[in-house]
């Protein structure tokens, strides 16, 4: 069971002679600067690669395409010192005991953050309380029991070989401090154990700690690494200073103001939302209702579904903190050394998928990691846009790591897509739309936005008319061609986003540019012969083609171009697309299915796509299963449940746009549109009963009118609206909450 602070992360096995927590800081990492194997950030220090891309858009001018192993022979690049996240450690808690083991109990409290094991033992009731701190940023463990003098244990730091590791004990602190053989990264581990009615002493090894005949036992750890997010050398401090300032602090606090302290800030963002859709209180365990989904309980399978929800906004809570990196291909939690992928950031769809449920579900102050990542991204990036492609301004290809690798890998299927920056930047865009932030927008978005435009600006190339990618490779099959549909409609958008930030903020002439490129770029949208969204500029799309990727759907989701109103026949055309490619795929390809068939307001079919991921693609500990772990799949599938419910992205909100049938009557609380609107629903019979507005700042606001009237909440008088294309306009007063409901309730049945 997963426990997380942002920064740290810990994953509890719950064993019973042996508790194993692993360990994790998200900024030790092998590679990058001062890697023994080398280092140049995915660019060459020397040379021109523009040549080689020459070369590959002269060939794709005169021949339409080429295969993915022959770009990659002339723009790829085997890299050196990438470097992967690495597992800080493990710390093992031996734990005295004898008898029969009875009532045994692990749960993850998502409403509380909180992690227990109980169970009872010689006659003995055991417990033992878990949590990661973000106030105090500190792992807490806390093992009591109902009797006196009940608990011995021996705690061990194991530390991985692949560093240097020394130890020290003193007064029941135990701390470890090394370097990464790799790159000299150092580290710092402290360990505090305290007892109630005994005395700490060192253990029997080095790495230990041990306690005998407590009658409670509390362990605190942190850990801290010299790294810093910043360009070029991303060193700073040695960590002890800093380090050992936040253990003395948790120290000297007590187990109820860590707990109290942990509880307030956690509480603040998780209990922003709920979610009912008829679940039950399950008998069941989680692996249970997990390998029973489906099978005719729909009280269980709503509760799983409910359940699964609220995990993914709980893991994001957990993995992604203010002052920390941004959750990763794992999030926060990692037990491997050489992981899968790296454990990296991948940015043709993983990074961004892990932050679509930010917003929607009212968490946005977890985005703030991945805007001071990706600000990071710059500097480096520009040296990539220059040397790589020979533009202005910056860019990112298909992964990156902590540090600022920009630049390409030699993998033939996954090594081009300088769309990734564009993609990124959609992100700053839609954090303006969410929160209204004109500051935000003006300091923060609008600046980095307009040096990844002004890339394309220089990137872009004519071909029969029009302005195109090239070359172009649609994530992660087929050849290399000019104009794949998911180039053309990411960098559109981005050219479209910037221009109205240009224009929003006064900068007329960077928006007319915008706006003479835009008039001449191919947006990416085409109608193949069987019907289907094409994902090549080529008519060449395959009706039995079922890969993972559906790139060319970005525009639906999570772009904001097709919709079934206002597009009919490109929305028609996505449908015919989806069913060719079928409802399978890996866990975050799943993930994207929910989100693309509640965009096109089908909701049967999103929630059987979510069926498919809980069958196919998730582990018993309801992490996503790419296989192996990913968590990607999570977020995306909870952000796609908040999809079903609520849509803004069409210029005005939606309620219930794609309820299933499978969820008749419910209530969810908390959801944000954007608008800077906190939306409150509730339905019966599958039909609206009442939704609360609530307005972040006075302003106009849209609602597809489904038969609504909307009254104040203060007064109960009826708000002034006006009637335009099916949707209400009216204006809202900021702090101020407004009740929806249908003018004519929906007849008993």
């Amino acid at each position: 069971m997963p426990i997380g602070n942002g920064a740290m992360g810990a994953v509890i096995f719950g064993g019973v002679e042996q508790e194993v927590l692993q360990l994790n800081e998200k900024t030790l990492w092998e590679g990058g600067p001062g890697s023994k194997q080398g280092y140049d950030y995915g660019v060459p220090p020397e040379g021109d690669q523009v040549v080689a891309l020459r070369k590959v858009q002269k060939t794709l001018a005169e021949q339409g395409s080429m295969t993915p192993e022959a770009a990659a022979e002339l723009m790829g690049r085997d890299i050196k010192g990438y470097g992967n996240y690495q597992n800080f450690g493990e710390l093992e808690i031996d734990i005295a005991g004898r008898g029969e083991v009875s009532d045994y109990r692990r749960e993850l409290d998502l409403a509380r953050g909180i992690a227990t094991v109980s169970y009872r033992r010689g006659g003995v009731n055991y417990t033992r309380e878990y949590f990661y701190s973000y106030p105090d940023q500190v792992l807490v463990a806390h093992l009591s029991a109902d009797q006196a003098d009940a608990i011995s244990v021996n705690v061990v730091l194991d530390i991985p070989d692949n560093r240097s590791a020394t130890f020290t004990r003193k007064d029941g602190l135990l701390t470890v401090v090394g370097a990464l053989k790799d790159n000299g990264l150092i580290y710092e581990g402290q360990v505090v154990l305290r007892a109630k009615g005994a005395k700490v002493s060192s253990g029997n090894r080095d790495n230990s700690l041990a306690v005998k005949n407590a009658s409670s036992v509390t362990l605190l750890f942190s850990a801290a690494t010299n790294y810093r997010q910043q360009y070029p050398d991303y060193r700073g401090d040695h960590p002890h200073r800093r380090l050992n300032q936040t253990v003395t602090k948790a120290r000297a606090k007590s187990l109820a103001q860590l707990h109290d302290a942990h509880i307030q800030d956690y509480q603040a963002l998780f209990g922003r939302v709920s979610l009912y859709i008829g679940q039950a209180e399950p008998e069941l365990s989680t692996p249970e209702l997990l390998a029973h989904y489906g099978k005719g309980d729909a009280a269980t399978d709503r509760a799983l579904e409910a359940l699964y929800f609220q995990f993914g906004r709980y893991l994001l809570i957990s993995s992604s903190r203010a002052g920390s990196l941004p959750a990763n291909l794992q999030g926060v939690w990692n037990h491997s050394n050489t992981p899968p992928w790296n454990a990296d950031y991948h940015v043709n769809i993983n990074l961004q998928m892990n932050y679509w449920p930010a917003l929607v579900t009212n968490l946005a102050e977890t985005t703030e990691p991945l805007y001071d990542f990706v600000d990071s991204l710059v500097a480096p990036g520009r040296v990539s846009a220059k040397k790589l492609v020979g533009a202005e301004g910056w860019t990112l290809f298909l992964n990156t790591n902590i540090y600022g690798f920009t630049g390409v890998i030699a993998w033939p299927t996954a090594f081009w897509q300088p769309e990734s920056a564009a993609w990124l930047m959609q992100h700053y865009y839609e954090h303006y739309l969410f929160t209204g932030d004109e500051t935000f927008l003006a300091e923060r978005a609008y600046p980095i936005m307009k040096e990844a435009a002004r890339f394309w600006l220089g990137a872009l190339v004519e071909d029969q008319g029009a302005l195109v990618v090239s070359p172009s490779f649609s994530p992660e099959h087929g050849e290399f061609t000019v104009a794949a549909a998911m180039s053309q409609q990411i960098v559109t958008e981005l050219l479209r986003n910037t221009r109205a930030a240009a224009q929003q903020l006064g900068d007329q002439a960077f928006a007319l540019r915008l706006e003479a490129a835009l008039a001449k770029l191919d947006p990416g949208l085409r109608i193949g012969g069987w019907g289907q969204l094409q994902e090549w500029r080529e008519d060449v799309d395959e009706k039995d083609n079922q890969h993972r990727h559906v790139s060319q759907l970005y525009a639906l989701h999570p772009g904001r171009v097709i919709s079934p109103a206002q597009t009919p026949k490109l929305a028609e055309a996505a449908k015919v697309t989806l069913n060719a490619r079928g409802d399978g795929g890996t866990g975050w390809s799943q993930a994207w299915k929910i989100n693309f068939w509640a965009r096109l307001l089908d909701g049967d079919r999103a929630h059987k796509v979510l069926g498919e991921q809980f069958k196919r693609s998730t582990l018993p500990n309801l992490w996503d299963n790419h296989p192996p772990f990913q968590i990607d799949g999570n977020f995306g599938a909870t952000a796609g449940m908040a999809e079903m419910l609520l849509q803004s992205h069409t210029g005005h909100v939606t309620l219930l746009p794609a309820l299933p049938s499978a969820w008749p009557e419910g209530r969810v609380t908390g959801l944000r549109a954007r608008g800077d609107l906190t939306v409150d629903i509730a339905w019966q019979e599958g039909a609206l009963t009442e939704a609360v507005l609530l307005a972040g700042r006075s302003g106009n606001y849209a609602l597809l009118n489904n038969g609504y009237q909307i009254k104040s909440s203060d007064s109960g008088r009826p708000l002034n609206t006006r009637l335009e294309d099916g949707v209400l306009r009216f204006a809202l007063d900021a702090g101020k909450r407004y009740r929806v409901t249908l003018k004519e309730p929906k007849p008993a049945l």
